[in-house]
């Protein structure tokens, strides 16, 4: 299965309490932080709510 390197780009003041909660169950804590997640359909449905804050890279 393929994963997913992820990047959180943008701060999370201002976002709602579920993007918040979105982002720390994806792993990331803080800002400028990376996590490597496998490529699921309920990692990818997290990240079409965070997208705006995150840089994402499929890795290989």
């Amino acid at each position: 299965m393929a994963k997913l390197r992820i990047t959180q780009v943008v701060s999370v003041n201002g976002e709602t309490k579920r993007q918040k909660a979105n982002l720390r169950c994806l792993g990331i804590r803080h800002l400028n932080q990376t996590v490597e997640i496998e490529k699921t359909p309920v990692s990818e449905g997290q990240l079409a709510k965070v997208a705006h804050l995150c840089k994402v890279e499929e890795v290989k």
